[in-house]
């Protein structure tokens, strides 16, 4: 095995993490999403099956199919995070959910987010997509 094994692997193992988490901060602690976290979880809960699948087959050309949910959720989580964190930024788009999106149920260090979280996964399961294809 080579390390383009453990990219796919490691992909894989971020989107079972990220969709165990989301589910805890929901059905656990009780924290209801917002318009905005339904979305990224519209987009990660797919990954857990598809990279399973294809980690299990060693299939690396995975990356077509999943790259631009990837990039889709980073791009999501990066503007909750900016509604979250911008005094102002809330204003541009305001959720119809219920639950404003500008809501922080964590703030762990100052600026560790629930959406922070979710930009980081997908960050880093594009990252190790891009990787998991290189020869």
């Amino acid at each position: 095995m080579n390390w383009r094994y453990f990219a796919l692997y490691g992909a894989w193992i971020i989107s079972v993490i990220a969709t165990g988490g989301s589910l805890y901060f929901s059905e656990v602690l009780g924290y209801m999403p917002c318009q905005l976290c339904w979305y990224q979880r519209i987009l990660m809960y797919p990954l857990v099956v598809i990279l399973g699948i294809a980690a299990y087959e060693s299939n690396f050309n995975i990356k077509k199919y999943v790259l631009p949910l990837s990039i889709l959720g980073f791009g999501i989580g990066v503007f909750h995070y900016l509604e979250q964190k911008v005094p102002g930024f809330a204003e541009i788009k305001p959720c119809t959910n219920g639950i404003p999106c500008n809501l922080e149920y964590i703030n762990w260090f100052g600026f560790i987010t629930i959406p922070f979280l979710s930009l980081v996964a997908f960050f880093l399961i594009s990252v190790l997509l891009i990787l998991s294809k290189s020869k």
